[in-house]
This record gives C-alpha cells, sequence and structure tokens, in this order.
C-alpha cells in the first residue's frame, strides 16, 4: 500500500507526519509519498522527508495513493479526482460539515476523521483533539500574556507592590485544564468553570478555583463531551460567569458542543464592564465563540478590551504540534494496516469503526449518523 502526505494550505503551519513517524509507517512495509516542500513551515526538508525513506513527489501524484493523510481535506476539485477505492484520513469536522460528508458519499470514498475518534482510554494514543487541545491551552495563556498590559505573578519591588493577574478560563476540557497549569505557573490567580461536574476535582488539583453552578444535565452518556444545557440553566450559568468576568483581567474561552454553536458565556454588557487592558481569547471563534463580540480570526477592541478569535493555535506551534499530530496518526493507521503493509479495515475494531465516517457510500460513524441524519439513516 502507498501511504500519500499532503502539503497543508496557505494558514495553516503543520504537517501530519514528521520524518520519524513516516520512519514508523515504512517498518509497517508501506510506502510513503510526501508531496514536495510539505514540512518546510514545521522546519522539516524534503532532505528529511528523504532520509526517513519516503519519496518526495508532487502533489498530483500523492492523490493518487492509496491512502492519503493530511490535516485539511483535499480541495474540492480535487476530490473530483480521487476514485471510490481510495482512502482519506484527515480532520474535516463532520458534525458541523454536513455538505463534504455528503460528498463523500456522493464520491463513494472511504473517510476517516480524527476529530472523530471516541474517548476511550484505548483511544487515547490516537486523540488527536487533546493533542492539538493541550497546544492551543498553552498558546493562548502566553498570547494573552504577550497582549496583557499587566504582570501575570505578583511582584515586590522597591516601587511597590504589583498584585497578581486574575484569569477565568471558561471550559475545563483539555485545552482549559492546560491554560490553567500554565497560568498558574506564570503566577496568575485563575479560577475555572465548567458545566461538567467531574472537572471540579481536575480544576483544583492545579490549584485553580472552581465556579459552580448548580442544576447542569449529566453528562455521563455524551462520551465526555460537553452536553446542550436547559435554558433555565444558562441563565444561572451565565449570571454567574458575568460577575467573575468582570473582575477578570484575563478570560480564556475554550468552551465548545460537538456539532453545535458554540455556547455565549461572555455578552458584550459584560465586556463593556471589564476593566481596560483587560484581555479575551476565544479558542471557540470558529465554531461562533464564547463571547458575543468575537470574531474568528481577528482581533478587535472594545471599550479598551481585546478579544481575539483564534481557533487554530496549534498551527502557530508547528513543529510539536506536527509531532503529536503525526504520532496519533501513526497510532490509528496501525488499526487498518495489515500483513505486509496491506489496507486491513477491520469493522469489528469499535475504533476504527466509529472514526470512519463514509464508507461504499454509506455513513459508518453511528455517532455522525445520529446527529447529521436522524430522522433518515445513510
Amino acid at each position: 500500500m502507498t501511504i500519500g502526505l499532503l502539503k497543508e494550505p496557505e494558514g495553516e503551519h503543520r504537517v501530519a507526519l514528521l520524518p520519524e513517524s513516516v520512519k514508523s509507517l515504512i517498518s509497517l512495509e508501506v510506502n510513503v509519498w510526501v508531496e514536495s516542500q510539505a514540512g518546510n513551515h514545521a522546519f522539516v526538508s524534503d532532505t528529511d522527508f528523504e532520509k526517513s525513506g519516503a519519496k518526495i513527489s508532487q502533489r498530483e501524484e500523492v492523490l493518487k495513493a492509496d491512502l492519503i493523510l493530511g490535516i485539511n481535506p483535499p480541495t474540492s476539485t480535487e476530490l473530483e479526482t480521487l476514485k471510490a477505492e481510495q482512502v482519506l484520513v484527515c480532520v474535516f469536522q463532520p458534525l458541523s460539515n454536513k455538505d463534504l460528508v455528503e460528498r463523500f458519499l456522493k464520491l463513494g470514498i472511504t473517510s476517516f476523521s480524527m476529530d472523530n475518534v471516541p474517548r476511550t482510554t484505548r483511544a487515547q494514543a490516537m486523540d488527536i483533539l487533546s493533542s492539538m487541545a493541550t497546544v492551543a491551552g498553552y498558546k493562548a495563556v502566553l498570547m494573552a500574556a504577550s497582549h496583557s498590559p499587566r504582570f501575570f505573578p505578583m511582584f515586590m519591588t522597591a516601587a511597590g507592590s504589583i498584585i497578581p493577574s486574575k484569569v477565568l478560563v471558561l471550559g475545563a476540557g483539555v485545552a482549559g485544564l492546560q491554560a490553567i497549569a500554565t497560568a498558574r505557573r506564570l503566577g496568575a490567580v485563575v479560577e475555572a468553570f465548567d458545566v461538567r461536574a467531574a472537572a471540579e476535582e481536575e480544576v483544583k488539583s492545579l490549584g485553580a478555583k472552581f465556579i459552580k453552578v448548580e442544576g447542569a444535565k449529566d453528562e455521563a452518556t455524551a462520551g465526555g463531551y460537553a452536553v446542550e444545557q436547559s435554558e433555565e440553566y444558562k441563565a444561572k450559568q451565565q449570571a454567574l460567569i458575568q460577575e467573575h468576568a468582570k473582575k477578570s483581567n484575563i478570560i480564556i474561552c475554550t468552551a465548545q458542543i460537538p456539532g453545535r454553536k458554540a455556547p455565549l458565556l461572555i455578552t458584550k454588557e459584560t465586556v463593556a464592564e471589564m476593566v481596560p487592558g483587560s484581555v479575551i481569547i476565544d479558542l471557540a471563534a470558529s465554531s461562533g465563540g464564547n463571547c458575543e463580540l468575537t470574531q474568528d480570526n481577528q482581533t478587535i477592541n472594545s471599550n479598551g478590551v481585546s478579544i481575539i478569535g483564534n481557533s487554530n493555535l496549534p498551527s502557530t506551534m508547528p513543529l510539536d504540534a506536527s509531532k503529536m499530530y503525526g504520532k496519533n496518526m501513526v497510532n490509528f493507521l496501525k488499526l487498518i494496516i495489515g500483513e505486509f503493509g496491506a489496507l486491513n479495515l477491520n469493522w469489528d475494531d469499535d475504533i476504527v469503526f466509529n472514526t470512519c465516517v463514509t464508507h461504499q457510500g454509506s455513513i459508518q460513524s453511528e455517532r455522525v449518523k445520529s446527529i447529521l441524519f436522524p430522522s433518515n439513516p445513510v
């Protein structure tokens, strides 16, 4: 089998595999074609890939590989050139990209979306969402610190004392927990909110205060993801968050619900009451943002408050982010590479079955099927 590694589009600096991951795949008796200059933004040259055993090819040839890898899917025009027997493995957010899923169904190709890997213990080594969220949470705090006019830690100087910054983290998933840990390392006073009761212990273990809103809907059946809450709960949640937000110098927004618009947690009225010089980093910008004023991929200023919408911070740390992504990818590919490097789609494996979105004109993932096609199973 031949595996093709695509160069990412403009603006994306990561690459789906580094040479060390290519070497691991070649040990499984597959051939790897790498698009020329695929690793340039991650500080990896074509020569580095060649030394790992890969063949450097032009994009047209890579798109003919048996299995095509990337972070982003190929362009619309390129998709039309794919054959039904080809396999595509990338991240295309199927729960919020129904048109693309329907296109894959029409083309008949087998598609795997790595953001659809189940949240199970066995799948942790393949969990790209968690890996990239770690990068995003860390970088969000550094970005906030660089934009803030205040120190993060307390300072005792001859010129007097400087009080520490107050950081509020909304959402205590992987990104939120990493943001808490990073802000605490920098010396800030940190508070955090999450609808999941299980997050309280983790937040407190990192030295932050947990903001608790009573009456949250149980998330036990949601596979580790947050769930949509009642209107009554949302009202109580927003009132409590606004109270804490007004006193914060930094707010890191990470709250998202798969397949839905990001919950609105910071209103424009709250922003108006924040201290000038405060900074909001909204990692949920691409799905609407947790702040009412957020604009995706833009930095705006409202009454002296900087609101930075960026849902792709991992791209700003391309070397380590690519390393983590590549290791997750190799661990997944080992499940579908069989003897002598042949493709082996074992549908009895729950990870393979649930990560696969489309196969031979049908939806595989039960999660995708239930959310995108609830009344008309495909």
